[in-house]
């Protein structure tokens, strides 16, 4: 399937100079969202994955039902103050600040396999920032799936070391 003909490109958002790459067509057509959903899950089928930890927001959007195909739990990666438990935080910088995700600390209890997912891998900084969190709570990272990679902003050096499966590369 082509993806690329699916994902809506809008630029200057959020900001000038920003390409933003628009799932949400994807989302809404149904043989396009599943085989996104069953392309990223595919390489992690037979890895013995306990969890899938997805990034806040869109991640999730692909994180539960790689989750639900993979037959594990689902642990949810939120922005600071968004969870209403004990949290792991873990902070990362940006290009206008730094931002801070967290996880409950239960959340990697008797899951030591994981697999992170997230919609988009720019900068890496999410992705780093989770990849700590998920250390942190004594999970061993098996893999990392994408549905798009920013190739141009290099995200991929911030997460050396670690299996990167993205689907679709600008």
């Amino acid at each position: 399937m082509d993806y690329k003909a699916l994902i809506r490109s809008i630029p200057d958002f959020p900001q000038p100079g920003v390409m933003f790459r628009d799932i949400t067509p994807i989302l809404g057509n149904r043989s396009a969202y599943r085989s996104v959903v069953d392309a990223m899950t595919e390489p992690f089928r037979n890895q013995s994955i306990d969890a899938v930890v997805a990034v806040e927001a869109r991640g999730y959007l692909l994180g539960a039902p790689i989750a639900y195909a993979l037959g594990t739990a689902f642990v949810p990666v939120r922005k600071l103050g968004k969870l209403p438990w004990e949290t792991v935080q873990s902070r990362y910088e940006l290009e206008y600040g730094i931002e801070t995700v967290e996880m409950h600390t239960d959340g990697l209890y008797e899951k030591k396999r994981v697999l992170v997912v997230d919609d988009v891998l720019a900068t890496g900084g999410t992705l780093n920032a989770t990849l700590d969190l998920v250390a942190r709570a004594g999970g061993e990272v098996i893999g990392i799936s994408v549905f798009i990679e920013l190739a141009a902003l290099n995200g991929r050096s911030k997460i050396l070391g670690n299996t990167l499966h993205s689907l679709v590369v600008y």
